[in-house]
C-alpha cells in the first residue's frame, strides 16, 4: 500500500533531513489521510493511486502556469516534487504497446470520426489501468480518428 511506504520513507527523509522530501511526503500522507476520511474507509491501492496522480497533476499544471509567469525557480521546485510523487505511480506505457492498445480499441468500437472519441477513450482508459496519461491517450487517439 502506498501509505504504508510513503510513513516509513517519511521517517527516511527525516533522518536524511532532506526537507523537499520530506514536504512532498507529508503532503502526499496527509491527502491520502484526508481522502480515507472521506471515503470513510480504508484505501485500496487503486484510491490510493489516483490521489497520486491528483497530485501529480496538480504539480504538471503548477510548472505550466509558473512556467508562463516567468517564474523557473518555483517551476523547478514544482518539477522536484513531481519526480518525487510519479515514484509512487505505476510506470507508463510506451507509444508502441499504447498505439496497439488504441488500434484495438477502434476496432473493437467500429469508430471512424471524432464523434465516437468517447466511446474509445474510454475503452483505452480501461485497459490501461493508469499506465497511460489521458492527454497523452486524447491526442494519440484524435491522430488516428483524423486520419
Amino acid at each position: 500500500m502506498i501509505s504504508e511506504i510513503v510513513k516509513k520513507q517519511i521517517t527516511e527523509a527525516m533522518k536524511a533531513r532532506d526537507s523537499l522530501r520530506l514536504s512532498t511526503l507529508k503532503m502526499l500522507s496527509s491527502e491520502l489521510h484526508n481522502e480515507e476520511i472521506a471515503k470513510q474507509h480504508e484505501l485500496s491501492e487503486e484510491e490510493e493511486s489516483v490521489v497520486v496522480k491528483r497530485e501529480a497533476k496538480k504539480r504538471h499544471d503548477a510548472i505550466e502556469a509558473y512556467e508562463k509567469a516567468g517564474s523557473t525557480d518555483r517551476a523547478d521546485s514544482e518539477k522536484k516534487e513531481l519526480v518525487i510523487l510519479e515514484t509512487y505511480l505505476p510506470e507508463q506505457m510506451d507509444d508502441e504497446a499504447l498505439s496497439g492498445i488504441i488500434d484495438e480499441a477502434i476496432s473493437e468500437t467500429g469508430a471512424s470520426q471524432m464523434s465516437d472519441m468517447g466511446r474509445v477513450m474510454s475503452l483505452v482508459m480501461g485497459k490501461t489501468k493508469g499506465q497511460a496519461d489521458g492527454g497523452r491517450v486524447s491526442a494519440l487517439v484524435k491522430a488516428r480518428l483524423l486520419k
